[in-house]
């Protein structure tokens, strides 16, 4: 039987996960990081993306977090975000709205156009994009 650690994925609202897992895929600031039972301590912030868990039996589920923190500790990995969902959860067509109406926003600059809002719409709906490719694969 393969090692597994436990894994709780947070969101503002509610308890989205909780589990064994035999690894757990995030994306931080840095990039894509890999987490096994026996990682090391440590905690790192999260940016918008998916989330893959590799469950016990080799199965897979993938989650989208919005940012947040991931945080090692002897046998237990845990995330907190502000929002967290299932990728199957999540609307395709309003994320795709969304990278529409944030790229519109960008192209067409006016005196209330906020450069910082429209990048992080943009972050956000193509991350949450990544997430159900992830769930397709």
């Amino acid at each position: 039987m393969a090692m597994t650690m436990h894994c709780d994925i947070v969101s503002a609202e509610e308890k989205i996960f909780a589990g064994l897992v035999e690894l757990v895929v995030a994306t931080g600031t840095l990039g894509d990081l890999g987490v096994t039972p026996g990682h090391a301590p440590l905690l790192t912030a999260l940016i918008p993306g998916p989330v893959r868990l590799v469950m016990q039996d080799g199965s897979e589920q993938v989650f989208y977090v919005s940012g947040g923190f991931l945080e090692v500790q002897s046998g237990v990995v845990s995330i907190l975000a502000d929002t967290a969902l299932r990728a199957d959860d999540v609307n395709e067509a309003a994320a795709l709205q969304a990278i529409q109406d944030a790229n519109d926003a960008i192209a067409n600059k006016d005196a209330e156009f906020e450069y910082s809002r429209a990048a992080a719409q943009l972050a956000e709906a193509v991350a949450q994009l990544r997430a159900l490719k992830q769930l397709r694969k």
